[in-house]
């Protein structure tokens, strides 16, 4: 099985949500979705970013990696590298 590690990017609240899955179209769809938490009730959450991990262990490893960098300008450069 593989994962995918993710960005988020909410217009609505202008900030962005990092995480990882085994399913990234049914993850989206219930970031989008009206649930309590972070990503809950604005159902504008669009994929800037992603990278697939062989294993869970390397896609945990990576999402804790990138929220460690606690610096919007990095993940900013990270999705400008993706287009790139």
């Amino acid at each position: 099985m593989k994962y995918t590690v993710y960005i988020l990017f909410s217009v609505a609240l202008n900030k962005y949500y990092i995480g990882y899955t085994e399913d990234m179209a049914e993850r989206l769809r219930k970031h989008n979705s009206n649930h309590k938490g972070f990503t809950g009730g604005y159902g504008d959450w669009e994929v800037k970013y992603k990278e697939v991990k062989e294993t869970k262990y390397l896609a945990v490893k990576r999402e804790k990696e990138i929220k460690g960098w606690k610096s919007r300008v990095m993940i900013e450069r990270l999705i400008a590298q993706q287009g790139s």
